[in-house]
């Protein structure tokens, strides 16, 4: 008799159907995988259960026990009903739509060139887009962008491409460059959060730091400190572009904590001194590896972040981070899959 076989996905979203032997065989395999990696505590026998019975749950949509919901924050901006489904209303419609219709918590108004280098430009005009949103809804509204480190370069930016230096050997010059376009985005930061702040903004999102490297993830530990100095009464969320903060520079440090190499469970430690209010954990998904395998790494990793945190943790369930594939339309099985490990094995705040 043939073994039973259970439809999950691949990391690319493709259809794949394993048996019980495979799929815990891959959530073994992930769980290791994570734990190896991040030196952290596997997952105990009864999560690697609970993980498995998750993903073979009947049903395309899953949900979670009475009891267990949780609340949301996004980034990309409140434009997704103009980008992705071809609506053309303004931003302070798609909050409204966002708050009255889909039921959100909280929604994000971000330009759409997503990176305070550009907002600072029309940063006043922005506040203005903030404040009619502000003036309609009710739930909190977050103005975010990313660091986006890498736009500080030439021919674009003031200062040395270090992508270029480095593979040139011209070592110096691109650590210096990279401590440059640090104090410029900061400065940016900052400057957009002042007007953000004028208007009332609810909260301050930088998102996908990290994504340039240590010396991006310095940006936004360094941008919140000092927000969170002159404006105590808006909350910074910190939201990550990996699982691991890659070294492009390499010696950069935090509060004598050196930042290449971190994982999440030591990245939360550093944006809770930085004084971020809510960690958006990210873990990276493998588009060649099953969703059990990738499930398994991601409930390793977020588990040892929401065990030492002292703030909410919400985790990125975006395209290609925490579970979900890598594809732009992404398939409602997963998600829910996703959705439910994360806040009954991980005991994530948010998502």
């Amino acid at each position: 008799m043939e073994e039973k076989k259970f439809f999950t996905r691949m990391g690319d979203g493709s259809i794949v159907y394993m048996t019980e032997n495979q799929i815990r065989a891959d959530i073994e395999e992930g769980v290791k995988d994570a734990a190896r990696r991040g030196k952290i505590d596997p997952l105990t026998d009864d999560e690697k259960e609970a993980l498995y019975q998750i993903i073979t749950m009947p049903g395309s949509i899953v949900g979670v026990e009475p009891g267990m919901q949780i609340v949301t924050s996004n980034d990309s901006g409140s434009d997704k009903i103009s980008t992705k489904c071809g609506i053309p209303t303004s931003r302070d419609v798609n909050a409204m739509i966002h708050e009255r219709l889909l039921g959100c918590d909280s929604v994000d108004i971000g330009y759409s060139d997503y990176n305070y280098k550009t907002v600072k430009g029309v940063a006043k005009r922005e506040a203005t887009v903030l404040k009619q949103a502000l003036n309609q809804c009710t739930m909190p509204l977050f103005y975010g962008a990313m660091p986006n480190l890498g736009f500080y370069t030439k021919p674009d930016g003031p200062v040395e491409n270090w992508a270029v230096l480095l593979p040139e050997g011209r070592i110096d010059e691109a650590l210096k460059a990279q401590e440059e376009a640090v104090d410029h985005a900061v400065r940016d930061i900052v400057y957009v959060a002042e007007q953000m702040n004028d208007v009332g903004a609810d909260a301050f999102m930088l998102d996908t730091s990290g994504a340039a490297g240590d010396a991006d993830f310095l940006v936004a530990l360094k941008a919140t400190e000092i927000i969170r100095d002159r404006f105590p009464e808006m909350p910074v969320e910190i939201g990550m572009a990996g699982e691991f903060v890659l070294g492009m520079h390499g010696k950069l440090k935090y509060n004598d904590v050196r930042l290449a190499g971190l994982y999440p469970h030591k990245q939360v430690k550093l944006v809770e001194q930085a004084g971020a209010s809510i960690f958006g954990v990210v873990v990276n998904t493998n588009s060649n590896r099953s969703f059990p395998w990738n499930m398994a790494r991601v409930c390793t990793f977020v588990k040892a972040c929401t065990d030492v945190a002292e703030i909410p943790v919400h985790a990125n369930v975006g395209m290609g981070v925490c579970g979900l594939p890598m594809c732009e339309n992404l398939p409602s099985d997963i998600v829910s899959r996703a959705d439910k490990a994360l806040v009954e094995i991980c005991k994530i705040d948010g998502l």
